[in-house]
């Protein structure tokens, strides 16, 4: 297209996203607006797209970080023939594949979910890795993002991550309108403020008026021709271009058009413009998935080994099987013992240091590109990245974590170390899994599960030995539970999982030598839990008494508590859970102190069945 044509491109995607808006009557046509000249560009002559096989290896991939702009995105699925006039304007109904903020569920164009602001470069970083790292198939990553997420930190995570990786194959088009959504952003239309910061982090900068098409185009050259650093382009751009009632205003963000129709006369109106998008060159197949058996480490019961050493041996086998599994950690790598994998398959390991975010959105990235990744750091500081994880569930991405150091147990760090609010995040998150294996053979297991799941995954480890209490060829369905202590005569059920279940064994033991038998079930799947294991357990012994090395807000207490949630009788049930805050001790004063030790539990079990006979 020449110069007249990209604009006229540029004034269909401005006029279909105000009808787009206009049609659903909400939206945000003016944030689509003052983008759609830097959309008409890339649309017409860079991307390199095959619309018709989206998962094409050679193909460019987009991300609109911005999503909230999303009438702009399908406005150009329109004008490359992928979406109808029809289509478009069913945006936002119930039922319509044009959300108000994409996502891949619904539309197979989609890299990832965004509307959560600050998401879009990091996860473009993780793809990026993908292609320059294990794909090797020269696709491009375009994200477009919006001034006012630069605010984020996790923006920055992404700039310093993508420019220590040299990621040359990554372009970044800001769209710096000046406006956010409440007024003025922090740095306006100073383009110099932008390219300064990530001049400092080592991107190549480029900055341009986001509304001159030749400049654009000229731009995107750069981008492309840049070798050895990521690159940004700063363009300056006017919020509602092109309509003077609306361009550069204040308070018309996320609102349509006062007059749409107007708006789309002085636009020029309706076009029907098609583009031929570059196709992309010919590219090999990404992967193929080795089908190797998986020879998981054994160990004997008896021993004592920690669930994180387990992990990280049991993951470092699984990618000898496979070839799609690949690894990222937080810099804690001899801790979480991600480390294992790393020594064994270095070009499938991804260090992200102490950038949990970016950790997990790397790993987003990667999954999007058909890998299986296991990212791993300490429990307690998965919570910086829940934000991550939540869109992650919303892009139905399919990734593993694995938090290590859980719990009160692990001892002297003290409380800033200690996960004890990862159950209640995970649970939360939707369709996802969550585990808690409490010996190593159980992990070994876990681990080589998880990778056949869907959804997000999550693995919760120790950093102390736990006796090993299962045999090397015991099976552990995902939703399951094993039954440790049963007996007809079983008076009390005490449900652990982790480091609680060598406790309760203990408990147990004393209990039987005060006359009380006591069931143990080790509920490893916290989520989905065993249902007819606990419902029979309740119905034999009318009493259940749960035990957690976490919070009692949302973890394993209240799991099992939602196994009796359908309308029939309520067992008489106690929950153990740490609800003091920990200081420094060793991990056995840890225990005590939260009440969750095998004195605790015994003390906790006697109580509650007296309570159950009592008159």
């Amino acid at each position: 297209m020449n110069t007249g044509e990209l604009l006229e491109l540029g004034q269909q995607l401005r006029v279909d996203s105000v009808r787009a808006a206009d049609a659903a009557g909400s939206g945000h046509p003016t944030s689509s607006m003052s983008a759609a000249d830097l959309m008409a560009v890339l649309l017409a002559h860079h991307l390199r797209y095959d619309f018709d096989r989206p998962a094409h290896p050679g193909n460019d991939r987009f991300v609109l970080s911005k999503g909230h702009a999303s009438p702009l995105l399908y406005a150009a699925y329109r004008a490359a023939g992928a979406l109808d006039d029809d289509a478009l304007l069913t945006f936002r109904e119930l039922g319509s594949r044009l959300e108000g903020h994409p996502t891949p569920q619904r539309l197979p164009w989609v890299e990832t979910a965004t509307g959560s602001l600050g998401q879009g470069l990091p996860v473009g970083v993780g793809i990026a890795l993908s292609g320059k790292r294990l794909d090797h198939t020269g696709y491009r990553v375009w994200v477009l993002t919006g001034d006012s997420e630069l605010a984020e930190g996790s923006v920055w995570e992404a700039a310093e991550h993508a420019a220590y990786e040299h990621l040359d194959n990554l372009v970044a088009v800001v769209d710096v309108n000046r406006l956010g959504q409440r007024g003025p952003t922090r740095h306006g239309h100073d383009l110099d403020a932008y390219a300064r910061r990530f001049q400092a982090f080592g991107w190549h900068t480029v900055e341009i008026d986001g509304h001159d098409v030749d400049a654009i185009d000229r731009a995107y050259g750069e981008a492309l021709s840049t070798r050895g650093q990521p690159t940004v382009i700063l363009a300056r751009t006017l919020k509602g271009k092109g309509v003077e009632g609306v361009q550069d205003r204040e308070g018309l963000h996320g609102k349509p058009l006062p007059d749409a129709d107007e708006a789309i006369r002085e636009l020029g109106g309706p076009r029907a413009l098609r583009v031929e998008v570059h196709q992309p060159p010919a590219a090999r197949a990404l992967h193929s998935v080795s089908t190797a058996p998986v020879e998981l480490p054994r160990w004997d019961p008896g021993d004592e080994v920690p669930t994180r050493d387990a992990y990280g041996r049991a993951l470092a086998a699984l990618g000898t099987a496979r070839d799609d599994v690949v690894a990222l950690d937080g810099e804690v790598g001899d801790s979480t013992r991600t480390e294992f994998f790393a020594k064994e398959h270095p070009d499938r390991y991804f260090e992200c240091y102490i950038a949990e975010q970016q950790m997990v959105a790397a790993a987003v990235g990667l999954a999007a590109r058909g890998r299986v990744p296991y990212a791993a750091t300490f429990a307690a500081f998965l919570t910086r990245a829940h934000d991550f994880v939540r869109m992650a569930s919303v892009s139905g991405a399919s990734l593993n974590l694995v938090g290590s150091h859980a719990g009160v147990s692990i001892g002297q760090d003290g409380p800033s170390q200690m996960g004890l609010e990862d159950l209640a995040m995970m649970r939360a998150v939707h369709g996802s899994t969550v585990l808690h294996p409490c010996d190593a053979n159980q992990t070994a297991r876990l681990v080589a599960a998880m990778a056949g799941l869907d959804g997000i995954r999550y693995l919760r480890t120790l950093r102390g030995g736990t006796p090993v209490i299962y045999g090397p060829d015991e099976e552990f369905p995902v939703g399951g539970s094993k039954v440790l202590r049963s007996s007809d005569r079983d008076r009390l059920t005490v449900v652990a999982a982790g480091i609680t279940v060598p406790e309760a064994l203990a408990a147990a033991d004393a209990l039987a030598g005060d006359g009380i038998p006591v069931r143990v079930i080790d509920l490893y799947s916290v989520k989905p839990v065993d249902r007819p294991t606990l419902r029979l357990a309740a119905q034999e012994t009318g009493c259940l008494l749960t035990v957690e090395d976490h919070r009692p807000e949302g973890g394993l207490g209240d799991a099992v508590a939602e196994a009796f949630c359908d309308g029939r009788p309520q067992p008489r049930t106690a929950r153990l859970a740490v609800r003091t805050m920990p200081g420094s001790a060793s991990p056995a004063e840890q225990l005590r102190a939260a009440g969750i030790d095998a004195e605790s539990i015994a003390a906790a079990g006697k109580l509650l069945v007296e309570e159950a006979i009592a008159p």
